[in-house]
């Protein structure tokens, strides 16, 4: 009984509290206008090639490189991999002290 007469007094505060805010908050819409570039925002045709680095020409290159050309990592099968782990966690050192409480 206790804790349903506290939950509508909780309920009860927070509307009563909720209404007295309301009388405070200004009713007028506050509108969002994004700026505008008018700079850029037109219909126009594409406008040319400019670099963004503010380098001079471009350069272009055509071909393909060899996969040998690329440092590739040597695959180990994962089970090899496993076993090496099991054994490093053989190796580890062990505490000898193990407190319980």
């Amino acid at each position: 009984m206790k804790k349903i007469l506290f939950a509508s007094l909780l309920f009860s505060a927070s509307a009563a509290f909720g209404q007295y805010t309301v009388g405070h908050i200004d009713n007028q819409p506050n509108v969002f206008h994004p700026a505008e570039h008018p700079a850029t925002a037109y219909y126009a045709p594409m406008a040319g090639e400019r670099s963004i680095v503010g380098g001079g020409g471009t350069s272009y290159i055509q071909g393909d490189r060899p996969a040998s050309d690329f440092p590739q990592m040597a695959s180990v099968p994962l089970g090899d991999m496993a076993r090496e782990l099991k054994k490093q966690h053989l190796k580890a050192k062990k505490a000898h002290i193990v407190w319980e409480n």
